[in-house]
């Protein structure tokens, strides 16, 4: 993601970004910052920056912030998507720049949140102007199997098939659709992108990323306060919509085990394990993306205690 100074920078545009595996406290300190700018008469807006609260089934189930809290300050893109629409990256980005355009007029501190790393990626880099791929071009390139795919890969984009691992099969497939149906490479295509605002914002990048056991035993925590605070009746009002399984709402960490439980597939028990290891596993896949993938130049705090004066030092004076 570019961080790179641009001229257009000022303390006009500025934007702030608090990333982090889910319960890693990103909410927490967004409150916090909000609540110290508030003492010095400075307005802060919370931007939604996670891929599952943006739904407006299941703010329970997705950990999004209370009524209570989002009253601290103005919080948007919080359910701000009906489960049977598939937000995409790309629809999610253009709206918060919208939003970010909207508290830099009203002279608010727009704070993203979220684990998310593909929408902030987007966001901040743009997106690649892909055209849309042929149909049959695509049945095709996904109908093969892995090994196919990707000898066929090395030879019509051996740059992209050297990037990818050879069992990598979603990426295989999307690279050589994308190859087949433009006669452009993915690479070529991205480097192209549009619409991302990194080089136009003065940023200020927070990543956290606490202790691995420490996070582990507040995912356990979080989902069993899920079920205490609503999430099993939250998961039944979903399943009755009847919504297709494919839909992200429907494979939002929590929701296939809940639903199981509520068809008599498995127990309680079973079902609190399996959603507080679905909770861990998705918690460590946050963790590695925002570790390898998160620019260096980012302020990683890599403990649960956060020195908020120091890491929003100059966005607590103006």
């Amino acid at each position: 993601m570019s961080t790179k100074t641009s001229p257009n920078k000022s303390p006009k545009n500025r934007l702030a970004l608090i990333a982090g595996p889910t319960a890693s406290g990103k909410s927490a300190i967004a409150l916090d910052l909000a609540k110290a700018r508030a003492k010095a008469k400075l307005d802060t807006w919370v931007i939604n920056a996670d891929s599952m609260q943006v739904y407006a089934d299941i703010p329970i189930v997705s950990a999004a912030p209370s009524q209570d809290e989002q009253s601290v300050c103005p919080h948007h893109l919080y359910g701000a998507w009906d489960g049977q629409v598939s937000c995409s990256a790309a629809e999610w980005a253009k709206q918060a720049r919208l939003v970010i355009a909207e508290a830099h007029k009203a002279g608010a501190l727009p704070v993203l949140v979220g684990g998310t790393g593909m929408y902030m990626k987007v966001l901040l880099e743009g997106i690649a102007p892909i055209p849309e791929i042929d149909p049959e071009i695509r049945e095709v390139a996904r109908a093969l199997d892995t090994d196919a795919a990707y000898a066929a890969l090395m030879i019509e984009d051996p740059e992209r098939a050297s990037m990818l691992a050879p069992g990598d099969s979603q990426r295989i497939a999307r690279a050589l659709e994308v190859k087949r149906s433009t006669g452009v490479t993915l690479g070529d295509w991205q480097l192209a992108k549009t619409g991302g605002i990194g080089d136009d914002v003065d940023l200020t990048a927070a990543v956290l990323l606490p202790e691995r056991q420490w996070l582990y035993d507040r995912c356990g925590l979080r989902f069993e306060q899920m079920l205490k605070d609503g999430a099993i009746a939250e998961v039944e009002a979903l399943l009755k919509r009847g919504l297709s399984p494919d839909l992200p709402v429907m494979r939002a960490i929590g929701v296939p085990e809940i639903a199981a439980f509520l068809k008599d597939e498995i127990d309680r028990e079973t079902m609190i394990a399996g959603g507080a290891q679905a909770t861990r596993n998705y918690a460590k896949r946050q963790f590695t993306w925002l570790r390898n993938q998160s620019p260096s130049d980012w302020n990683r705090i890599e403990s649960q205690n956060v020195d908020m004066d120091s890491i929003f030092a100059s966005l607590l004076r103006n």
